[in-house]
């Protein structure tokens, strides 16, 4: 039997929410990445809780796709494709957004990507391509958002979805070296721009059930629930609700700091994403 992983807009329409009703209402809120996976989940859930979302990626027709699956909550979009890679497309992305809606809220980068292979044999297009999408883009989106916040004297949030790098994880090296960029250029930055009345925080994943686990084998996939002591993967909707504690004002005086959901990986489990050689099997 084929496993399935990620939820339908009929799951995500229907999963309870562990916030408030109308928490974001009135609230702008750029969610990147968000025509898969974890985005998408994050996506649905601003737009339950009251949110107007600017729905930005890399695939036009799967940022129309959620679009299509938020407009059951009467949700305001505006979908634009972009590479984040793009410093130019970045910064255009958040003036049309400024233009559309007058304004922004919240920032939640959650775009990026790896793929599974031994550090040794990486290429140098391969490891560039991993860090300057998951470390440089995401810096550019929070950039971008800090300077449109300060020139408007706004307050701003931004939550950037990282991932669990505390052991190590094998197979997957260049994301971990990109997303520990992230977390502790987060955490200088809060202190930065705190003056600014801006706000950044993490939360950082362990194995969660979405379509990226595509890219992982089969052998990798049947291990990865043994390496957290709940022994089972995440759902989307336990990331989805941690980014909105922190990004609105229940989270209001929580910055510079990372929340980690990993079923307890970093406490027991080395979550392997290529086969573990024997030398490390006890």
């Amino acid at each position: 039997m084929t496993e399935v992983y990620g939820r339908s807009d009929e799951e995500l329409a229907t999963i309870p929410i562990a916030l408030a009703p109308g928490l974001f209402a009135g609230k702008v809120v750029v969610v990147s990445g968000a025509g898969s996976g974890i985005g998408r989940a994050v996506a649905h859930w601003f737009a339950r809780l009251g949110a107007k979302l600017v729905l930005c990626g890399r695939k036009a027709e799967k940022l129309e796709a959620t679009a299509a699956g938020l407009s059951r909550y009467a949700a305001e979009t505006l979908v634009h494709p972009l590479s984040i890679r793009d410093p130019e497309a970045v910064a255009a992305m958040f003036d049309a957004a400024w233009a559309h809606f007058g304004r922004v809220d919240i920032l939640v980068n959650n775009a990026g990507g790896q793929f599974p292979q031994a550090a040794i044999d990486f290429s140098p297009k391969g490891w560039a391509a991993v860090i300057d999408t998951n470390l440089n883009g995401t810096w550019y989106m929070m950039q971008a958002a800090a300077r449109k916040w300060r020139d408007a004297g706004l307050p701003g949030s931004i939550v950037n979805v990282a991932t669990v790098i505390w052991r190590g994880m094998p197979g997957v090296a260049h994301t971990c070296a990109a997303r520990a960029g992230v977390i502790y250029g987060s955490k200088t930055v809060a202190i930065e721009w705190a003056p600014l009345n801006i706000r950044v925080n993490c939360v950082s994943p362990g194995i969660i059930a979405t379509e990226g686990m595509a890219v992982y084998s089969d052998e990798a996939r049947a291990e990865m629930p043994n390496t957290n002591l709940m022994r089972r993967f995440g759902q989307v909707e336990d990331i989805a609700n941690a980014v909105c504690y922190l990004a609105g004002d229940a989270g209001g005086f929580i910055t510079g700091e990372v929340l980690t959901i990993d079923g307890g990986n970093q406490l027991w489990g080395d979550q392997w994403t290529i086969p573990k050689p024997d030398f490390f099997r006890v």
